[in-house]
């Protein structure tokens, strides 16, 4: 993404009129150059972290475009949160089919660059491509911790508190809706419910404002975006633990847990359904209390779930436990393979 030669090109004019605004750092260069320099603050890693949405797939073909541009940075943020990272900037790759007009671009852009600006993460370059499938936004981004303290999925250790943020289960159940319009009236959802439920499918809320409190209080960390048991299982096998999980303490909005109530078959995709872009914690328990003040202090809602112990002889694996019987699941993760 360069707008070294706008004059001769369709594509540079296109970049420099939605894009270039938005390359506001230092290192980006205006996007008059082939590359970008980001300089990690002193005593610190970069993290780093590239993730694709693609219509259809992962977003509606006629959400707004702004909506589009919002989600492909958050679900990268989201990343970066559960990593303890704090965001430097990010890349912005586009596959756009004949039919994206210069409309759509200014939308995309105005929630992109709305986005960026709210949580410190500028544009510093990419590339545009015309598609012949759906629109594909793929975004890169790069973060910093201090050196060596970066939460891993490995992180997890016998005896640490199972946490997660926010609510599980309401992209999920979002998602359903988008699908049949006619599922709010048999969940008895008010329109306020199914406006949240909608409004979390469409748009993910990235963690960012308890990164640091995760990084001084968890020994391990990793975003729900699969699905909670899905990925809480990715956690136990790289962490060589098994996790046991109370189903009654999953934290659920009151929407998703009146539509439950009206369908008891909705835990299950509420559970493995993806795209709740919450942070899935690992905490010793003397961390739990200082974890929880400090998410409180900035208006992150976490939960203890859970608690990891030793694998047995089935191996690493995650246990949900329902009235003490153990859920099974016909596909506990979401995949696109």
């Amino acid at each position: 993404m360069s707008v070294a030669d706008a004059e001769d090109s369709p594509e540079d004019r296109m970049i420099a009129r939605h894009f270039k605004p938005l390359a506001t750092a230092p290192g980006a260069f205006g996007l008059v150059d082939d590359a970008a320099v980001i300089t990690p603050p002193a005593g610190h890693d970069l993290v780093l972290k590239a993730d694709a949405i693609v219509g259809g797939t992962h977003f509606f073909p006629d959400d707004p475009p702004g909506a589009i541009a919002r989600k492909a940075l958050r679900v990268n943020l989201s990343d970066l949160a559960a990593k303890g990272a704090t965001p430097l900037g990010h890349l912005l790759s586009l596959a756009l089919p004949a039919g994206i007009d210069d409309d759509w671009l200014a939308q995309f852009a105005a929630g992109l660059g709305d986005d960026a600006e709210r949580h410190g993460c500028p544009l510093y370059g990419g590339d545009t491509v015309r598609s012949p499938g759906p629109v594909m936004v793929a975004v890169s981004v790069f973060g910093a911790v201090p050196h060596g303290r970066m939460l891993m999925r490995a992180g997890a250790r016998a005896g640490d508190l199972v946490v997660v943020t926010g609510t599980i289960g309401d992209a999920a159940l979002g998602l359903r809706l988008r699908q049949d319009a006619d599922a709010g009236r048999s969940w008895r959802l008010t329109a306020e419910e199914r406006a949240h439920l909608l409004d979390r499918y469409l748009l993910p809320r990235p963690r960012n404002a308890v990164a640091l409190a995760l990084r001084e209080h968890a020994a391990g960390g990793m975003d729900v975006s699969d699905g909670l048991a899905g990925d809480l299982g990715k956690m136990c096998r790289a962490s060589g633990v098994t996790a046991e999980v109370d189903v009654a303490a999953v934290p659920l909005s009151a929407a998703a847990r009146k539509a439950i109530a009206a369908d008891s078959g909705l835990v299950e995709p509420a559970l493995t359904g993806g795209d709740d872009f919450e942070v899935l914690a690992s905490v010793a328990e003397a961390q739990w209390e200082p974890l929880l003040q400090a998410a409180q202090a900035v208006g992150v809602q976490v939960a203890i779930i859970g608690r990891f112990r030793a694998a047995g002889e089935e191996g690493p694996q995650a246990l949900f436990m329902s009235e003490r019987r153990r859920m099974s699941f016909a596909r506990p993760s979401y995949s696109h393979f």
